[in-house]
């Protein structure tokens, strides 16, 4: 059992009470091989002492932490799905493990442990509730990568193969299965209003809200009167989540579902199923083989997002008719629009120009994708063989060779001058050849490794690989 004063439990989800979440029974799987644990994230919970044994105690047969949820709970919500309501979600194969105080890192002070493939629930709706191991992977690979780009996401902390055969329509079946663990700030989700809005449920509303503000947002606890505390919840929703966002655009990500039961209230980025990194720059470019309209494209995420804003806006008027909207979804494009120029010149390993020249940043980002558009450079590589602009003498003897030259590569040269480097020395991740990237053909041959002879070497150095990277490029 841990004993580390890191481990904090506080299982606050239990104050909602009724009508919030399902109590639920773990499936029981024949088989429990360990394949990932992240020690570096135990660590910060206190975690990190459990034996082996424990550790598929809790995170395999799902065996309550100490003084924690006594019970799993499945989370209810509703969601936009493409674009298309849906009154029958809610956590079809996870649920919520256990939740733990951070210590207020970073100022937020609540942790969720849930799971992804711990079998069925009352909102399964027939499916079987598991996930596949190569589900499990992929997530795995997500997480770490976004994490060393700087990226505000959830951390796999545990992924257990199971040992059943599944049969799956989107891969060769019958496929392997496994049970994952992440470990998030929040699992409140747009869609946790929709489905007390749908309901026209004020009174769960008002709770609802009252329990974000205190453990996610609790400089906004006393604030009166509440139309003004429901805008400010409104304004700071929008903020984080255009953070993110801009953070998806900058690192080339495409989610590929971002429907509102797939966004949290603390703009946390989590859920990882047909994602893919781009090759180049090419906003119609989509991640899911199913978003045949373009919906969820790189460059419709902004809009996505937006949209889900106002659905959460929709539900707060419940609360609040008279409460004003408008400035939340203005601070929504402002915040956007800097932070994807800031993110672009951190990425570029140069020091931005803070609020007093935003316009600098964004005239730099708005001419490196203009460039990225027309030349046949991948994506992750310009930005890693211009990392720390031209004062780097390798980075000087580029300018006017092979792709960059011409009229639109002249333009950013120019603007780069503006810049002076982030770091006087440069991380060693860039001394290398080529850059550390996910991109879908690098995870199918990890997965054939696995699949095909149960290597699992190529998977476990690449993750070693990413997390050399460290935090090179980020979004501030």
């Amino acid at each position: 059992m841990p004993t580390s004063p890191r481990y904090r439990p506080a299982p606050h989800i239990q104050e909602l009470g009724d009508g919030f979440f399902d109590e639920v029974q773990p499936a029981p799987f024949p088989k429990h091989v360990l394949r990932f644990r992240n020690q570096r994230h135990a660590a910060t919970v206190g975690l990190d002492t459990l034996t082996d044994a424990e550790w598929e105690a809790h995170f395999a047969r799902f065996e309550p932490l100490p003084a924690n949820l006594p019970k799993p709970l499945a989370l209810r919500y509703h969601g936009h799905q493409f674009d298309v309501y849906n009154p029958q979600l809610g956590d079809g194969r996870g649920f919520l493990f256990a939740q733990l105080e951070d210590g207020e890192e970073n100022g937020r002070r609540l942790l969720d442990l849930a799971t992804k493939g711990s079998g069925r629930t009352p909102w399964s709706r027939g499916a079987d509730g598991k996930l596949t191991l190569k589900g499990g992977v992929r997530e795995v690979l997500a997480t770490e990568m976004l994490e060393a780009m700087g990226v505000y996401t959830s951390k796999t902390f545990s992924l257990i193969e199971t040992g059943e055969a599944l049969m799956r329509g989107d891969e060769p079946s019958p496929t392997r299965s496994s049970v994952l663990v992440r470990l998030g700030h929040s699992h409140i989700r747009i869609g946790t209003f929709q489905r007390h809005a749908h309901a026209r449920d004020v009174p769960r509303l008002e709770k609802l809200l009252a329990y974000s503000i205190a453990h996610y947002f609790p400089e906004l606890s006393g604030i009166t009167p509440r139309v003004e505390q429901v805008e400010r919840f409104f304004f700071a929703v929008c903020g984080r989540n255009a953070a993110l966002c801009a953070s998806f655009m900058v690192n080339g990500f495409v989610h590929g579902v971002l429907n509102s039961d797939n966004l949290t209230i603390t703009g946390e980025s989590f859920d990882y199923g047909p994602y893919r990194f781009l090759p180049r720059h090419d906003l119609g470019f989509t991640a899911a083989y199913f978003d045949e309209d373009g919906l969820y494209a790189y460059g419709s995420q902004p809009r996505a997002f937006l949209k889900n804003m106002t659905r959460l806006a929709e539900c707060l008027r419940l609360i609040e008719p008279e409460a004003s909207f408008g400035q939340g979804l203005a601070h929504f494009e402002r915040v956007l629009q800097r932070a994807a120029g800031r993110g672009t010149v951190a990425k570029l390993g140069l020091q931005d120009h803070g609020r007093d020249d935003d316009q600098l940043d964004a005239l730099l980002g708005f001419n490196v994708y203009a460039f990225l558009d027309d030349a046949h450079v991948d994506f992750e590589e310009l930005f890693f063989q211009m990392y720390g602009g031209p004062s780097r003498p390798e980075v000087r003897a580029r300018f006017g060779t092979g792709p960059y030259q011409g009229e639109l590569w002249d333009k950013v040269a120019a603007v780069l001058e503006r810049f002076t480097p982030l770091r006087t020395e440069l991380p060693a991740y860039f001394a290398g050849a080529r850059p550390e990237t996910l991109l879908i053909e690098e995870i199918e041959q990890l997965w054939s490794a696995i699949a095909e002879r149960d290597d699992w070497g190529p998977f476990e150095a690449k993750v070693a690989a990413i997390r050399a990277r460290g935090t090179a490029s980020f979004v501030p």
